[in-house]
């Protein structure tokens, strides 16, 4: 039962991060949005990396047990969530990105964001790592060991 409820908890997890990151960025193609650029060479890797990283953080939550670090909210959650929303930024078009062309206008969105972007994708899948180990180590442990 908890497998069943475990691979739930993935597949909603993996499905709604590749949605969310791979129809906006234009990975996926749809009539709704259009990409200025053509993706990276990282940016498929990188979505399906963090979608697969995501749904077992998901999963974790859902499948197998709320239970959370000692303390209150775990770290892996805001691990999660930066992990998440930095994956999305490294993918996505940067003159597609308001607020970048915003801040830097389309000239500095292709000089100086686009070369960021690689390392804010290495950042952010490695932060969504730590947040799935740090989870897995929370449920696999007492409580006490968590804090270690």
């Amino acid at each position: 039962m908890r497998w069943r409820r475990f691979v739930t908890g993935f597949l909603i997890g993996f499905v709604g991060m590749a949605a969310v990151g791979g129809l906006p960025t234009d990975l996926v193609p749809n009539p709704w949005f259009t990409r200025m650029t053509p993706p990276q060479w990282f940016a498929y890797p990188v979505w399906l990396t963090g979608a697969t990283l995501a749904g077992l953080l998901v999963a974790s939550y859902l499948g197998v047990g709320a239970r959370t670090c000692p303390g209150g909210v775990g770290r892996e959650r805001y691990a999660g969530v930066f992990g998440s929303v930095g994956a999305w930024l490294a993918i996505g078009c940067p003159v597609c990105n308001k607020l970048v062309v915003a801040v830097l206008g389309v000239g500095g969105a292709l000089t100086w964001f686009a070369p960021v972007q690689p390392w804010l994708a290495a950042m952010s899948l490695v932060t969504l790592f730590g947040a799935v180990w740090w989870r897995a180590r929370t449920l696999m442990g007492s409580p006490g060991d968590a804090r270690a």
